[in-house]
């Protein structure tokens, strides 16, 4: 080898070096797309906080494999056309190396296709209607077979309920949801009676409760989109002096709050309440107190699913070795977190067991836990994965 291809080669070397040494450097990019207008404007922002403090937490820890963590959060508008936008500005623009978010179903599926052509791991932390299954899709949330039981088991046996009336928005998660809860109260001896639907964005549910009072059902269930449908709706049915057993199976702790004294007596079944008894969530409480203030948003069960998901992802990306996307995917049903929830895995056809509560709002929007569910199983979700 001559002199000059000697230098040549090590610089090439050199070279390389530099580069890896630079890709390892780069700081690791985590795109949320979220709703911070529409339908989840009102839950939103809870979401952002617990992802800011994951990515705090982590970073000031020494970052993941040594390198830091960025937030990119991109407005989905809480649908369809706004996250085909968000989800192609985040993956091809942003150049994200993983999504982790809340979002509605029809934001969910939009984006869907635009995650699988530009290969990057997305972790939906938003309780949905069940069945989504795409390789690179993980769900560190519930679906109908770990939250409608408990509501309905307890409608049954506690307030003797037979006859039941369902009233949804009119989409994925709205039609999703209601669909098990009446396959569900089929199954176990009641009956639907009534099944209306507004459209995602409707606000007059004038019609519909009229139909409701006319019906005369012995419970309610309703499965509106987070956020806004759940405030217009349960206002509308307290001026209307509904007052039969009512769950909300969309309603969050932070919704719950900003209802005020609409929200009394209803009704929610949920992995995460602010009261859970555990050092994990005090510890994350008072984190969130001391990162926000008076600014802090209501922990939810939207937005404790974010914070958990983060710290998967830095697992995953720790037992990969690196954020290679094939890599990561394999990892992720293999790590697990504890958190303010318990330990979290995304075992089960990529979804995972979650110890649910089943809540009764109280008079100055706290939950009351009425019921703990351990442990509760996915069900089949995605078996061909």
């Amino acid at each position: 080898m001559s002199k000059s291809h000697l230098i040549g080669t090590v610089a090439a070397l050199a070279l390389a070096a530099s580069a890896a040494q630079a890709a390892d450097s780069k700081p690791i990019v985590i795109g949320v797309p979220v709703g911070l207008s529409g339908a989840n404007s009102v839950v939103a922002p809870s979401v952002v906080q617990s992802a800011e403090l994951a990515v705090e937490e982590i970073n000031a820890a020494g970052g993941v494999l040594g390198r830091k963590l960025v937030l990119e959060v991109a407005d989905d508008a809480s649908g369809a056309a706004g996250a085909q936008k968000a989800f192609d500005g985040l993956i091809y623009q942003k150049k994200v190396d993983v999504l982790i978010s809340m979002e509605t179903s029809a934001a969910r599926n939009a984006g869907l296709p635009a995650v699988t052509k530009g290969r990057v791991p997305y972790i939906y932390t938003s309780f949905y209607e069940g069945r989504s299954c795409n390789k690179n899709l993980f769900v560190d949330a519930w679906v109908p077979e770990q939250q409608v039981p408990p509501v309905v088991d307890a409608f049954a046996k506690e307030k003797g309920a037979k006859t039941y009336f369902l009233i949804g928005s009119d989409y994925a998660f709205g039609r999703g949801m209601l669909g098990f809860a009446r396959s569900y109260i089929e199954k176990t001896g009641g009956k639907v009676i009534g099944e209306e639907y507004l459209p995602m964005d409707g606000s007059d549910w004038t019609a519909i409760i009229s139909k409701l009072k006319d019906s005369k059902p012995d419970a309610l269930i309703t499965s509106t989109a987070g956020g806004a449908p759940n405030v217009t709706l349960t206002k509308q049915l307290r001026g209307a002096g509904v007052s039969l057993p009512f769950a909300n199976l969309a309603l969050d702790e932070g919704t719950a709050k900003s209802m005020g004294a609409d929200a009394k007596d209803v009704y929610l079944s949920a992995s995460y309440v602010t009261g859970i008894d555990s050092p994990q969530n005090k510890t994350f409480l008072a984190a969130m107190e001391k990162k926000f203030g008076s600014g802090m948003r209501t922990p939810n069960d939207l937005s404790v699913p974010e914070y958990e998901a983060i710290y998967l992802y830095k697992a995953a990306v720790e037992k990969a070795g690196g954020t290679e996307t094939a890599k990561v995917l394999e990892a992720l049903p293999s790590v697990s977190v504890t958190g303010p929830r318990g330990t979290i895995s995304m075992s089960k056809q990529h979804h995972a067991p979650l110890t649910m509560y089943l809540g009764q709002i109280q008079g100055d929007g706290a939950v009351k836990v009425v019921g703990t569910f351990k442990n509760v199983d996915p069900g089949a979700q995605c078996p061909k994965l």
